[in-house]
């Protein structure tokens, strides 16, 4: 990661290899840690880093259609 302190929540879903959507609901259940500055929700990158070093898996559901 470069030297920004805070990613875009599109960012992190580039970053983890996850859909902008999926990323939103993970930032919203608490999974992905996050702050909001105006109307803006950020990563914390040092957040990122730990969650990346201790990786926990996200509580993903899958639906058929």
């Amino acid at each position: 990661m470069e030297d920004k302190l805070t990613l875009s929540v599109e960012e992190t879903a580039k970053l983890l290899g996850i859909g902008r959507n999926l990323c939103y609901d993970r930032v919203k259940t608490g999974e992905i840690p996050a702050i909001k500055i105006g109307r803006r929700l950020l990563v914390p990158r040092s957040a990122l880093e730990k969650l990346l070093a201790d990786p926990k898996p996200l509580n993903l559901t899958l639906t058929s259609k």
